[in-house]
């Protein structure tokens, strides 16, 4: 990952295609475009790719969130359960529906622990959101499990974990509906995108309109579409839709290519006994885009992350437990509420409330997990070289610690 690493002929032969029309909307112009919808064609090469019916594409993975939310009939005072451990655009979806995000713990797969997420289920809650976070998946079976004995919806945010798998079937694929971001660090990039994908027809129906303004896309003259509900511009470009159209072409190559790579710095890393690897439900399933270990104690991994920033090769290797973006501890600005916007007292409580709770079990995992990015580009010595970089300074803080104790 990610595909912005193989940049190529593909792409400026799409975005050329665009800019001889000119017509970089994707909706209107007929005449004009001559025929060239790329949005459309992605669209069908994703349904096609990932096995789905239907899939709509916005502008990110954020506004495929707020799309789907909106699409699945969630709403105010509505309760999403979600993951500790995640991306800050999972709960901002939740907020801007009027929602109330309900974080609950992780365990070592890194994404929802089902017993936390039966533990958390009340009158209020409308939908799971299971975040399929670095490259691998949720236990779906259990948590599909609990959506059924609750009637709950299932919304899988698979953003980071294009083309990964679960017993077969495509993540994004398999809930009521699921999102991917094809922002420009994403297996698949079109620089900035999303999409929502979905077997069922409503929920299309309803993407397809919210995310253009409530148009119903019936007629061939835009002006004269009607709105049977109020929407909002979440559309894409044609020039987005364009690079992505040249970038799913080569996803097969991009997830070989990550395999192999993360087998061969998997196994280089393995021959050190104090380090464990993150639990994936499928392991066929794994995309690959990061390889996940984890340290005996935060102490330990702490000192590691040191020595490799001293080192030079810290970048690329992610410490999710002092990152801001991806895990709750640091998101201070959740934590108070604090908003641009005016919430509604219950609202900005119910947000304090569930984001101040005790994840104390999720620390234990997290503050013990480096995640390493796995590139396209390395080189077979890249990877010798650098496994053996990071294997050098784990037995020297493993070493040190044992003088010291």
């Amino acid at each position: 990952m990610p595909g912005f690493e193989f940049w190529g002929a593909e792409e400026r032969k799409q975005l050329n295609d665009v800019m001889e029309t000119g017509i970089l909307m994707r909706y209107g112009f007929d005449g004009a475009r001559k025929g060239v919808w790329k949005a459309k064609e992605l669209e069908e090469a994703i349904c096609k790719t990932f096995g789905c019916k239907h899939a709509q594409l916005v502008s990110s993975g954020t506004a495929a969130l707020t799309t789907a939310m909106c699409a699945l009939g969630i709403g105010y005072g509505d309760e999403v359960i979600l993951p500790s451990f995640t991306f800050v655009a999972s709960f901002e979806a939740v907020l801007s529906v009027g929602a109330v995000p309900v974080f609950v713990d992780v365990d070592d797969t890194l994404t929802l622990n089902p017993d936390a997420v039966r533990n958390a289920v009340t009158s209020k809650t409308k939908c799971i959101m299971p975040v399929h976070m670095c490259g691998s998946m949720a236990d779906l079976d259990a948590l599909q499990s609990i959506c059924r004995e609750h009637k709950l919806i299932l919304l899988e945010d698979a953003c980071q974990s294009i083309g990964a798998t679960y017993k077969g079937k495509m993540l994004g694929t398999i809930g009521d509906a699921g999102t991917f971001s094809f922002d420009f660090v994403k297996t698949i990039t079109c620089a900035e995108g999303g999409a929502v994908m979905t077997n069922r027809e409503d929920i299309f129906t309803a993407s397809d309109g919210y995310s253009d303004h409530g148009h119903d896309h019936k007629g061939t003259d835009r002006g004269a579409d009607l709105h049977p509900f109020i929407g909002y511009n979440y559309r894409i470009s044609e020039l987005h839709a364009a690079v992505g159209l040249a970038q799913i072409k080569k996803l097969d190559d991009f997830l070989a290519i990550q395999k192999k790579n993360h087998v061969a710095l998997k196994n280089i890393l393995a021959t050190v006994p104090e380090i464990s690897f993150r639990r994936i439900p499928d392991p066929v399933g794994d995309s690959c885009t990061f390889l996940s270990w984890m340290l005996p104690t935060e102490e330990i991994t702490r000192a590691v992350v040191a020595e490799m920033k001293v080192e030079g090769i810290l970048p690329g290797n992610f410490y999710w437990f002092d990152n801001n973006w991806h895990y709750i501890r640091k998101w201070d600005h959740l934590k108070n509420s604090v908003t641009l916007n005016a919430l509604s007292d219950e609202l900005k409580t119910a947000v304090m409330h569930h984001a101040n709770k005790d994840f104390s079990a999720s620390d234990a995992i997290m503050s013990r997990c480096v995640s390493t990015a796995i590139g396209l580009l390395w080189t077979d010595e890249q990877i010798k070289q650098k496994g053996e970089a990071m294997v050098n300074i784990i037995k020297k803080v493993m070493s040190e610690q044992t003088v010291s104790a």
